[in-house]
């Protein structure tokens, strides 16, 4: 009897412990560790809860997919205080959607499409990328028949100043505060990005990933058997071409060939020129047409590169191979064994161009290309994206203010191929050494400048400072007719 009563008394304390459990769980909050998302919503007090955690009054907490609940519990990146990101990761525009119109297609669309995923995880908004080969010629239809997409990425902002002008592209700046942008971009960007609007200058957009392009390539396993060093000042590199020509080779690796684009390497030289001769604000004015093409400085920053580009013992194939050299085989002699040429002045998407099998860090390495005077710093040459906004909700400002943080560009940090043009961006976001590498050298920009046959008017940009440079190049003419003969093209306001 004793051990059945023992046994009866045993079970009641059991039953006691799992009823006492059963109601202390209805106000136990849940361990840190663990994501408020996989608890029932009833179980969590509101008061314990960030507002990003907080279910949204068109679908109840239960019915949320535990994994989209996880991503909403911690935002994934920085915001604005009080903005629209901070709005959207509480789950304010959940169900919206955002259009984006875009060149980027297969390989570049994948990138972007990943570097969406955390936003739309976060905030339930759809972001749907329309991407184009055309986009150029398609972006200004669409814009001219009142169908603009919400947001439209632009690798050449020359095209979207001209619909800031026409009053179609709203300014960012007039809801994000200028502490912010500050904080996530170099002055530079945020004055590349100003136009002149329908009522004065405005700010066109927000930048995304870009290129950079005042780099010089070289093989670094023969480079340093060779003994050579990298240069540091233009001098250094001087000494340094006509040390290899010493030896017997020839220190460059140059083309301009490419197609019915032939000439605009040679642009990009003179850019790069313009910025390490003159200041920033002579070439904003050149990019402009306010600073002539025959004037003293763009005359100068030409004949710096030619110093290089017109003597045979200093370019491989000598001048006359540079205009059919293919820009993309130019720096393939480079990797002969011995070295045909040595050094190769290109942005950071040549490596694509490279031999199969290379691989950085030992076959080949980069450096800056030197300042040629102390005075103007240490200027970079750009291209890259700048993200316009053409229709003004509160989901499009969200996604918007994304644009402004690194994360938003991860999928193309990750894999390689692009940068981020923000300075709160850091060197675990990069997948590849190469894009690290280069990202740390940015740092120490002084300005940046995006690439001026860009921003030029297409019939100089992309038409007359493409053919005269290859003209000058290839001795067909002289270099004060070819300058005169680009400013003649330069459309009359």
């Amino acid at each position: 009897m004793s051990q059945k009563i023992w046994r009866l008394f045993t079970l009641l304390v059991v039953i006691a412990l799992l009823a006492a459990c059963a109601g202390g769980s209805a106000t136990q909050e849940p361990p840190k560790e663990q994501p408020a998302a996989e608890q029932p919503a009833a179980e969590q007090p509101a008061a314990e809860q960030p507002a990003a955690e907080q279910p949204t009054a068109e679908q109840p907490a239960a019915e949320q997919p535990a994994q989209e609940e996880a991503a909403m519990a911690e935002a994934p990146t920085p915001t604005m205080a009080g903005g629209f990101l901070e709005r959207a990761y509480a789950g304010e525009f959940k169900g919206t959607t955002v259009t984006v119109d875009g060149p980027f297609t297969d390989e570049d669309e994948v990138k972007f499409n990943k570097s969406m995923e955390a936003f739309v995880n976060a905030t339930g908004i759809q972001v749907n990328y329309i991407g184009s080969k055309e986009f150029e010629a398609s972006i200004s239809v669409r814009v001219g028949a009142g169908d603009a997409p919400d947001i439209a990425d632009f690798p050449q902002p020359g095209l979207l100043a001209s619909f800031v002008k026409e009053g179609k592209v709203v300014d960012p700046t007039s809801w994000m505060s200028a502490d912010w942008l500050t904080q996530e971009y170099n002055q530079s960007w945020l004055d590349m990005a100003q136009m002149e609007g329908a009522s004065g200058t405005q700010s066109a957009g927000v930048w995304h990933r870009y290129n950079a392009k005042s780099l010089v390539w070289y093989p670094k396993a023969q480079f340093d058997a060779a003994g050579y060093e990298v240069p540091q000042t233009w001098d250094e590199l001087m000494a340094l071409t006509q040390t290899i020509a010493d030896d017997g080779d020839t220190a460059w690796c140059i083309g301009i060939e490419s197609g019915a684009a032939t000439g605009w390497p040679a642009t990009d030289w003179t850019e790069d020129m313009m910025l390490r001769t003159t200041t920033p604000e002579n070439y904003d004015k050149w990019v402009k047409g306010e600073l002539p093409f025959d004037s003293p400085e763009v005359k100068k920053a030409i004949e710096t590169w030619s110093e290089i580009w017109f003597n045979d013992a200093y370019v491989f194939g000598g001048r006359s191979s540079i205009v059919t050299t293919f820009f993309g085989d130019a720096p393939t002699p480079m990797f002969d064994n011995p070295p045909k040429c040595w050094l190769h002045r290109q942005g950071n998407f040549i490596t694509s161009f490279f031999p199969e099998g290379v691989e950085a860090g030992k076959d080949y390495s980069f450096f800056y290309l030197p300042p040629i005077g102390d005075e103007y710093g240490k200027p970079w040459l750009v291209a890259g994206d700048i993200m316009a906004m053409f229709n003004d909700r509160p989901e499009v400002r969200a996604l918007m203010e994304y644009f402004t943080t690194p994360q938003s560009a991860a999928g193309f940090l990750a894999q390689g191929g692009a940068l981020a043009a923000h300075k709160t961006a850091t060197p675990d976001m990069y997948g590849a050494d190469v894009e690290r590498g280069i990202a740390e050298l940015v740092q120490t920009a002084t300005t940046f400048r995006f690439d001026a046959s860009d921003l030029m008017p297409g019939e100089v940009g992309a038409g007359s400072f493409w053919k005269g440079m290859t003209d000058y190049v290839s001795g067909t003419a002289e270099l004060d007719t070819v300058l005169k003969e680009i400013d003649s093209s330069w459309p009359q306001k």
